[in-house]
């Protein structure tokens, strides 16, 4: 079995694009939140999201004028601009002239691609454009146009494809693409997820009443995980992806490594035993961890960060204490947790790349990201675990390992464990 590590990392979040951006804000707390009159205009509930700031010119360093025309998919854009950066990252080039690659592949998932582009081909046909609909709407909104695109663009002649597991399809992307290399099959995977931003997206969500109505006038407060006054999730988008390759291959040509993939684990829980398309089942969830860990070799006491699910919504409580049953431990004794959705939102089939690229980068940099807006927070989380668990300022750490989870839509969990890097 070939040990995997991680030599590339790429991000486009709401409150930063690139690793440097995005690294500086997670240290500084900074949120990636605001106000969009768009979503005022169409009477939406919760008129605040998190949207990549992309520009034109940002767009044409990864596109050319000839892909760019008539296209009309944020998802995309954001899942290559990450996998582009991811690929750089690890020392490779980007050549349309490459040989094909055999040894390295794409897992890069998503939930609902090119909505925008969707609903524009919509409207030609209603009015009889049908040849006006171009010739990339059909690689623009299927669902594995993100991995057609960025296998393309890279010459990846491994396995590449498009998973979607909900707000699982990131953490679940990187562990797809984990076994594939521990058991030989690649020594490298481009992995990660992206998603896309706008009504048309979040309007189910808004229907159902999951996200927050109570901070448009104060965005950046808006998205509060295991806060007493969470009142829903913020929707956000963009994409993560890293490159994991075997460490075999990785010392061969001297790649810096950020960290090690340890293993895993994805499992499910029927919508059985409490669980339902919208709740987890606890034990299933409890499951997914502990065997998380005992996949990676460890014991839970060996866990010193978590990076939690935690959406800012009722059930928050019900995952700390499915963490706290799963290591077998609270108060103090409980290793430190943090949510980045505090600071981008719910990035729903983006959430697990972009979270994962977030622990990476606390592990490498040795830091614990701060939880805003939970200075106030949840007594029934409080009553579990010792508040100082839950910084809600920076704190600089020496630490070997942090848990990644992520639980979705359909009863789907998965757990990846990272560690810090030793030969």
């Amino acid at each position: 079995m070939k040990r995997v590590v991680i030599t590339g990392l790429g991000v486009v979040a709401p409150n930063g694009v690139g690793v440097a951006d995005f690294t500086q804000a997670l240290k500084a707390g900074k949120s990636g939140i605001t106000f969009h009159q768009q979503l005022k205009d169409l009477n939406f509930s919760c008129q605040i999201g998190g949207i990549p700031n992309i520009s034109d010119e940002k767009k044409s360093e990864y596109f050319t004028d000839l892909q760019l025309r008539g296209f009309n998919s944020s998802g995309i854009l954001y899942g290559c601009i990450a996998g582009i950066d991811a690929w750089k990252d690890a020392g490779f080039e980007m050549n349309s002239e490459s040989e094909l690659d055999y040894y390295t592949g794409l897992i890069f998932g998503t939930g609902t691609s090119g909505v925008e582009k969707f609903r524009e081909a919509i409207y030609k046909l209603d009015d009889k454009q049908v040849k006006r609909l171009g010739s990339t709407v059909v690689v623009q909104t299927m669902a594995s146009g993100i991995s057609a695109y960025l296998g393309g663009m890279l010459g990846l002649g491994n396995q590449v494809t498009t998973n979607s597991s909900a707000c699982t399809t990131g953490t679940e992307a990187l562990l797809m693409g984990f076994d594939r290399i521990q058991s030989g099959k690649a020594k490298r995977m481009l992995v990660g997820s992206c998603s896309d931003h706008g009504p048309y997206l979040w309007g189910g969500f808004d229907a159902m009443r999951v996200m927050t109505y109570k901070h448009n006038d104060n965005p950046e407060q808006g998205s509060r995980p295991m806060s007493a006054t969470a009142s829903g999730f913020v929707p956000g988008s963009g994409a993560g992806a890293l490159v994991l390759e075997s460490l075999e291959s990785a010392l061969e040509r001297g790649a810096t490594i950020y960290a090690e993939v340890l293993g895993g684990e994805v499992n499910s829980g029927g919508q059985r035993q409490g669980g339902t398309l919208t709740a987890p089942n606890a034990k299933a969830v409890q499951r997914c961890i502990k065997n998380a860990i005992e996949n990676s070799n460890l014991k839970p006491d060996a866990i010193e960060v978590v990076n939690g699910h935690l959406t800012a919504t009722s059930k928050d409580g019900l995952e700390m204490e499915n963490w706290i049953k799963a290591l077998n431990r609270k108060g103090n004794q409980f290793p430190y947790i943090n949510s980045t959705k505090s600071l981008i939102g719910h990035c729903l089939a983006a959430a697990g790349a972009i979270e994962c690229v977030a622990s990476v980068i606390q592990l490498k940099d040795q830091f614990v990201a701060p939880n805003i807006n939970c200075d106030d927070l949840h007594p029934d989380i409080e009553s579990l675990i010792d508040s100082k668990c839950i910084p809600t300022e920076k704190i600089d750490l020496n630490f070997d390992v942090i848990a990644k989870a992520s639980f979705g839509f359909g009863d789907v969990n998965a757990c990846v464990i990272f560690k810090k890097f030793k030969l």
